[in-house]
């Protein structure tokens, strides 16, 4: 196995040059001493430049800024395409003699990380960006243009940063796979999208880009909710010295939603919530005025780590401890706002944004919040211009959802407490302008809410009980199966019983 210095080679000899005539990628003269006093030129510069920033006034700071980003650009670009190239020599045909191989790992993208010391995450990424601004050759030694020429073009030619770079990759290479959309339209939103990096954020290439995803693959979001939705996980660790760690993924409507209820928590001027006897003693501070009159004034102590963590275990506590209050209590005031047409909404196609995440959701996951939390119709200019905001429509009272827990007892599906369920419009409103009565819900839990609204399942009332069709492949009778055992039915039949 071959040996890697740490050093940075022979006494003298910068990291680069050094690392890289380790893995024999250099001869002994010529371009490692070109790269070595590029190194040195390089250092001298920096030093310098961060020197004068002391003594700079605020056009020449923004100068330097401006400068520096636009050479680091270059620099990202050299960064992708010799990470690719490691990549490429590391191919596991290669055998013995790959590249990787030989410092005694598996992967191009974890020789890499050892020889830039960068993350494991960072060495991915300059991996996946080079692969895709890399020319490459057939077997038969017929070269091959780069799979993404444009972003190409514009990296090696520093015109956009590698972060940019990056998501315009993702998502172009998200909706080839699942859609196999026509060339000329990739290359069409390769270009748009490397003209918005040339002047926008990586932030912003990011929104566009995933929009010319969901316009590339228009069927791609629904299945890939379903996976996110697989993935979603809690995870509680081994207790040490009196604390427990945890871990885990949120999906995206459920982290906006505990995203939103922080930023509450957060607002200044809002009351401390969550606090416990200890703390909300610590932060009683009373003062006495002139006249002899104490106030008293409560500050919340807590750092926002831990104010977090009230929020999180007060809302859990709030759901074990249900007495009898609105089932949408705990979301009272924390609010999750998606973003959708109406047409899409109505025709159950398209995506929708949630504010706070970045990914869009299909938009029966938008479906879903519309029917548990309503919906507020807004108008657009053609300028995007908010023109008029209706109010918020079609949503079950908090009497109503009081009744449908009398009624059902909980989820009619699965039986889950009624704190744990949504209303849902049994004849749906986006396609029959279903009311929002009582006699057209029913309270069903988040599972089984999300199965209804993505699945080939049907809900009807007949005689006043919810019933469910399920589709054909799982009931080849098409039999309606009624749900749910509402504790009014057992209080009727005792009557009639005792009578």
């Amino acid at each position: 196995m071959d040996h890697i210095d740490d050093g940075g080679g022979e006494r003298g000899q910068p990291g680069l040059p050094g690392l890289l005539a380790a893995c024999g990628l250099l001869a002994a003269g010529g371009l490692q001493e070109r790269l070595a006093a590029l190194t040195r030129a390089a250092g001298e510069a920096a030093a310098q430049a961060a020197a004068a920033l002391a003594v700079a006034d605020d056009r020449d700071v923004c100068a330097l800024t401006v400068a520096v980003e636009e050479a680091g650009r270059f620099v990202d670009g050299l960064r992708a395409l010799a990470a690719a190239e490691v990549q490429e020599r590391s191919r596991p045909e290669r055998g013995d003699a790959a590249l990787a191989f030989r410092f005694g790992h598996r992967r191009g993208a974890q020789l890499v990380e050892r020889l830039t010391r960068v993350s494991q995450a960072e060495a991915a990424r300059r991996v996946a960006v080079g692969t895709a601004v890399r020319p490459s050759a057939a077997f038969d030694g017929t070269p091959l243009p780069a799979p993404h020429p444009v972003v190409a073009e514009a990296l090696t030619g520093g015109a956009i940063a590698l972060d940019a770079a990056a998501v315009v990759v993702r998502c172009l290479d998200q909706a080839a796979r699942t859609a196999d959309p026509e060339p000329e339209h990739l290359i069409a939103a390769e270009t748009a999208l490397v003209g918005t990096a040339a002047r926008c954020t990586a932030d912003e290439v990011g929104v566009q880009a995933r929009a010319w995803r969901e316009a590339l693959d228009p069927d791609g979001a629904e299945p890939r909710d379903e996976r996110i939705r697989r993935k979603r996980a809690f995870r509680l660790g081994r207790e040490k010295d009196g604390l427990t760690p945890f871990s885990g993924v949120l999906t995206p409507v459920d982290a906006a939603l505990l995203a939103s209820a922080f930023t509450e928590a957060d607002k200044r001027g809002t009351a401390p919530r969550f606090l416990s006897d200890v703390d909300r003693a610590a932060g009683m501070v009373v003062a006495t005025d002139e006249s002899g009159e104490s106030t008293v004034t409560l500050v919340d102590g807590r750092t926002r780590e831990q104010r977090h963590y009230d929020v999180v275990t007060g809302l859990i506590g709030a759901g074990l401890r249900h007495t009898g209050a609105e089932p949408d209590g705990m979301r009272s005031n924390a609010r999750v706002t998606a973003v959708i047409t109406l047409d899409d909404l109505r025709d159950h196609s398209g995506v929708g944004w949630i504010d706070g995440v970045a990914e869009p959701v299909s938009s029966a996951t938008v479906e879903q919040l519309v029917c548990s939390a309503g919906y507020a119709p807004i108008l657009l200019g053609d300028a995007g211009e908010v023109l008029a905001l209706g109010r918020t429509r079609r949503t079950f009272s908090p009497a109503q959802v009081r009744a449908l827990a009398v009624r059902d007892g909980g989820c009619v599906n699965c039986g889950a407490p009624p704190g744990w369920c949504d209303a849902h419009h049994v004849r749906q409103w986006k396609a029959h302008d279903g009311p929002t009565d009582i006699d057209n819900g029913v309270l069903l839990c988040r599972e089984c809410h999300t199965l209804i609204h993505q699945n080939a399942y049907e809900l009807r009332m007949i005689r006043g009980r919810p019933h469910l069709l399920a589709p054909p492949w799982v009931d080849p009778h098409q039999k309606w199966r009624p749900l749910a055992s509402p504790r009014t039915s057992f209080l009727t039949a005792l009557r009639r019983r005792s009578a």
